[in-house]
């Protein structure tokens, strides 16, 4: 698969023409969408609540994920971890169904606000948010530099869900 601009996706239910980078005044200004993906094929995902604005994940997306959620209305992701196209939600349950989706002024950032099917959690750990701690800054750091929860309990237990599935995090 290429994952330059310029090409028609096939997505499933549907394509998606991708527009070529073709001058900054088209990319900042014009109406075709014109991705810029990075050396490794992918464009960056903010991923919101659409009715509390929360933040739920940041994730990934190559040229098929970004065709295939915009085809479908769900998200779809690229695991960087397990190398394949992920259809947020297949496993567990807790399908992102996008209700708004936008690209940031030079196109090389995606904001999705979602809705979230099931228990409304979005992280694979349980919790809500894949951002259920905090880092203390500042004078925070004068009482500690431990991370703070600030989600203190889970939406779901992952063995329930993903059973013995791999972890997708790294070390």
């Amino acid at each position: 698969m290429t994952t330059d601009s310029g090409n028609t996706r096939d997505s499933g239910p549907g394509t998606v023409e991708l527009a070529a980078r073709t001058s900054i005044e088209q990319v900042e200004e014009g109406a075709e969408l014109a991705p810029k993906f990075d050396a490794d094929g992918l464009i960056t995902c903010v991923t919101t609540d659409a009715e509390s604005g929360e933040v739920l994940m940041l994730g990934y997306m190559n040229a098929d994920a970004l065709a295939r959620t915009i085809t479908t209305g769900e998200a779809h992701y690229w695991s960087r971890s397990r190398e394949v196209l992920w259809h947020k939600g297949a496993t567990s349950g807790l399908v992102q169904e996008v209700v708004e989706m936008r690209i940031d002024d030079d196109q090389d950032a995606v904001w999705l606000r979602v809705r979230v099917a099931g228990s409304g959690a979005s992280c694979h750990v349980g919790y809500r948010s894949c951002f259920y701690r905090k880092v203390p800054v500042a004078a925070e750091r004068n009482n500690g530099s431990d991370l703070v929860f600030v989600e203190h309990e889970k939406q779901f237990d992952p063995m329930d869900v993903y059973g013995d599935a791999p972890n997708p995090t790294r070390l």
